[in-house]
């Protein structure tokens, strides 16, 4: 059986669609919630895959939020032993930050639904090109990522130019949440550090807006999803067993 660990940050940011697509593929699914835990220190060892979810924080602040840290040191190791690897919003920018690029405030939020558009080079892409032609994606950020050096730049939207890498075919970085459900995004609505975001945003965005949206958008994202999300798990192959032949 596949393992798979998961960093995730806050209780609201989960694998969403993923999860089941990941179950039904075979895949033993375990989470390292630094919320709760935030000195641990997880490794590798054992894993075939590794996925950062996203969260509030920002990549700088490694003293309030110590394993930020220690996650961007085992995501330059999951890098060095080539295994897939999928960072979300924070972990996209955790990943950028590990292969040296800046991350910074982006000068505009984006929360709530907003076009995205592939680069030549993401309409190529064996994952990003399921979303040519999609008209609008989730996001909830404020920082946004320089491209890595050796990186492929895959998608960019009106306010944030950098919303998607590749890196040496197995890491994948994306700015944007293709992994929520019409309930995931209603529960972040509610939490209350997201409303008193909203809040100091009331001239900008409109929750309102938001839900409505959604109820129009979410079906062509979670199927779009169901796609990339299909392919990144290609990329671990199938194991081959060990045959041991009767002796004679």
């Amino acid at each position: 059986m596949k393992k798979i660990l998961v960093c995730q940050h806050v209780p609201h940011e989960l694998l969403g669609t993923l999860n089941p697509l990941l179950k039904k593929s075979g895949f033993r699914i375990k989470y390292v919630n630094f919320g709760r835990h935030p000195h641990f220190k997880p490794t590798l060892q054992g894993y075939d895959g590794l996925i950062i979810l996203g969260g509030p924080m920002n990549c700088d602040e490694v003293e309030k939020y110590p394993y930020l840290a220690h996650e961007v040191d085992f995501i330059r190791k999951a890098l060095d032993e080539k295994m897939p690897i999928l960072g979300i919003c924070l972990g996209a920018q955790l990943m950028a930050r590990a292969l040296g690029a800046k991350v910074v405030p982006n000068g505009q939020k984006e929360i709530g639904w907003y076009p995205l558009t592939l680069t030549e080079e993401g309409k190529k892409d064996p994952l990003l090109r399921h979303l040519n032609g999609i008209k609008q994606v989730f996001q909830w950020h404020g920082d946004t990522f320089d491209i890595p050096n050796g990186a492929s730049h895959l998608a960019s939207s009106p306010l944030c130019k950098n919303q998607a890498f590749r890196f040496s075919n197995k890491a994948y970085a994306l700015q944007f949440h293709l992994e929520v459900d019409q309930a995931m995004i209603e529960r972040w609505l509610k939490v209350p550090t997201n409303q008193a975001e909203l809040e100091f945003l009331t001239d900008k965005i409109n929750p309102h807006q938001i839900k409505n949206e959604t109820k129009e958008h979410i079906d062509a994202l979670m199927k779009k999803g169901v796609l990339v999300f299909g392919e990144w798990i290609k990329l671990f192959g199938s194991k081959t067993k060990k045959i041991i032949l009767p002796s004679r």
